[in-house]
């Protein structure tokens, strides 16, 4: 056994390749776009290092062009899930004890495949699945991913060598054990980064998982899955079973041995999982930890003294970029009454320049919305602000004929409390409310309390005395808090992403506070020289 101190440095974030007409990138990308589009992936359950073909399937299919099915992927059932978190336990034993430097070293090795031999492979698959640009896909699936796998290895390396302090003769150490039991981890469609970081964070730190991705992007994550295999992650460690929701919950989330449930997705999802947790609680042989990042309706507010042209554009960005599928899209803003002609006329030009399509199209700037359920919900939304005597529709549309798109659509609420000012949509439809100038305060208060989430939101101001009124008085609505920026983009390393409210319990992927929620630390006194008379005093 070696016994060196085996330091990390601190990471630099991945750049992301530009994919000019020309470079060597964008050819293997194109190459792979034709690949992955040339027939259909059978995709097994990775269940113990084994793969299992089971007779319930399910499909994944390119929403730009539904029609189009990209994979077929076996599902699991009750027997398969059971054989999973047997897995789970039989490989927890090794996978603990393992030294912290060859735990890390598969999520370091997994960030140099994924950014090497993999890019193009994971960036094609996220750009069908998730109908991604290719911008919008370097950035998630290679440069964030591989950002928390790189960043999450300091950050564990920071955790353990956090150790208390000492009395003469008495040496205090602090272990940093992984839980008791395995993780069961839910992750969503829209990110590939965060379908690898929810079963890698906890399997970090010396944990085992089960991992249950997105039905429609099953395809984009279980290439993820295979970068960790070749990167050495023995088997059992992480399990990747799709399955249905509802069979989770049955076998897997009330199963006694469920240490901890690492989530993102809707709120009312998570809040059904915390009920289960909750009427299972005696089962259990620890308290789950519950980790969630879930709804948002995230604001741009705009005070009369901000500057003009990037309020629009972060109005445009924040909004439209990934259709506004991001947990941190701008879906409602508050805009003086005295800047909105202006703000309008250059918000409503930026949204008919913007080109929507299929995304293997690299000119496209927006691709279709996720599934027929999305789609039908986000275009109900817009056909009743449509007829409403509250609101107007200043722009948009769609078409579901072929692909799920959604035009850039703005809305303007005729008041504060309107629809779609107040609930979530996911998907690209900004409301805007214009406010009178002289009711700052009040719409601050507002923006405050219309919503029950707080995960991310921007404040445009040039006032400095008004930007520190601002972020007083949003203190508790945004998780995420921009100051004259768009309240998306979160960085690894740079903007630690998440929420409360509703929004979830705020742990901040990529970032130490996430890791400590999947270690049960244990203190440990060791006196050199006891005493032994016994005496009190």
């Amino acid at each position: 056994m070696g016994n060196g101190y085996f330091k990390l440095d601190m990471p630099e974030n991945e750049p992301a390749c530009s994919y000019l007409p020309g470079s060597e990138e964008r050819e293997r990308v194109k190459a792979e776009l034709d690949r992955q589009m040339g027939g259909a992936v059978k995709i097994p359950l990775l269940i113990g290092g084994k793969e299992i073909w089971t007779r319930k399937k399910g499909v994944c299919s390119a929403p730009h062009c539904h029609a189009h099915v990209l994979a077929e992927y076996s599902m699991a059932g009750e027997a398969e899930l059971k054989d999973a978190m047997d897995a789970a336990m039989d490989a927890k034993a090794a996978w603990e004890s393992m030294p912290f430097e060859h735990r890390a070293s598969v999520f370091l090795k997994a960030a140099a495949l994924l950014t090497g031999p993999y890019r193009a492979v994971v960036n094609a698959a996220t750009m069908l699945c998730q109908s991604k640009t290719i911008h919008q896909a370097e950035i998630d699936a290679a440069c964030e991913l591989a950002d928390f796998f790189r960043f999450n290895a300091y950050y564990a390396q920071q955790i353990y060598e956090e150790q208390p302090n000492h009395a003469p003769g008495v040496w205090n150490r602090v272990e940093y054990r992984p839980l008791e039991g395995f993780v069961a981890a839910v992750t969503p469609f829209n990110f590939t980064s965060i379908g690898g970081n929810l079963p890698s964070a906890p399997a970090l730190m010396g944990n085992t998982v089960l991992w249950k991705p997105a039905s429609s992007v099953v395809l984009s994550n279980y290439y993820v899955m295979k970068v960790l295999m070749e990167a050495g992650l023995p088997a059992g460690v992480i399990n990747f079973v799709p399955c249905s929701g509802s069979d989770m919950s049955r076998f897997v989330l009330s199963d006694p041995r469920l240490a901890g449930f690492h989530f993102t997705g809707s709120t009312g999802v998570f809040e059904s999982v915390w009920s289960l947790v909750g009427q299972n609680i005696s089962k259990y042989r620890s308290y789950p930890r519950l980790v969630g990042e879930t709804g948002g309706k995230d604001f741009i507010f705009a005070h009369k003294s901000a500057s003009v042209k990037p309020l629009i554009s972060a109005l445009a960005r924040g909004a439209f970029e990934y259709q506004g599928q991001k947990c941190s899209a701008a879906s409602r803003a508050y805009i003086p009454a005295s800047l909105w002609p202006e703000v309008k006329e250059g918000l409503l030009r930026a949204a008919a320049r913007l080109k929507v399509g299929d995304v293997s199209d690299f000119s496209c700037e927006m691709g279709a919305v996720i599934d027929k359920s999305a789609f039908d919900s986000i275009t109900a939304y817009i056909d009743e602000a449509g007829r409403s005597a509250d609101a107007e529709v200043l722009c948009g549309g769609y078409d579901g004929s072929e692909g799920y798109f959604v035009y850039p659509t703005v809305i303007e609420a005729k008041r504060p409390d309107y629809r779609t000012m107040t609930e979530e949509i996911f998907g690209p439809v900004l409301t805007v409310y214009p406010y009178p100038d002289e009711a700052f305060e009040e719409m601050l208060g507002l923006c405050d309390t219309s919503t029950p989430y707080g995960l991310s939101g921007a404040v445009f101001a040039g006032d400095r005395e008004v930007i520190v009124r601002m972020e007083e008085a949003l203190r508790n609505a945004a998780g995420n808090f921009y100051i004259n920026d768009k309240p998306t983009g979160a960085v690894v390393g740079q903007q630690p992403f998440g929420g409360a409210r509703a929004s979830g319990t705020n742990d901040k992927a990529g970032s130490r506070l996430n890791l400590y929620r999947w270690v049960s630390p244990r203190t440990i006194k060791e006196l050199f020289a006891p005493e032994e008379d016994g005496r009190f005093l």
